[in-house]
């Protein structure tokens, strides 16, 4: 892994990052660290959403719009 990048998983306990597995580093070695929270499919749906928290009345008009448009749009059964 001499001049390789690598993704690794870890975990924070206070100022340190415990890596999953061997990076076949020498002891010492620097390295650049980009930390990016491991976001659950719920925590990431919550997050997401979060932005529309202020503005819940207008993103229930635009997606009630958007369901008026698709029933427009859809052919009727048999057509």
């Amino acid at each position: 892994m001499a001049n390789a990048s690598t993704t690794i998983r870890g975990v924070v306990h206070g100022r340190t990052i415990e890596v999953e597995g061997d990076l076949n580093l020498p002891e010492g070695q620097q390295v650049t660290v980009i930390v990016q929270p491991v976001l659950t499919p719920e925590e990431a749906i919550r997050r997401s959403f979060g932005a529309w928290a202020e503005d819940a009345p207008q993103l229930g008009e635009f997606l009630d719009g958007l369901r008026r448009d698709r029933q427009h749009e859809r052919p009727e059964p048999g057509q």
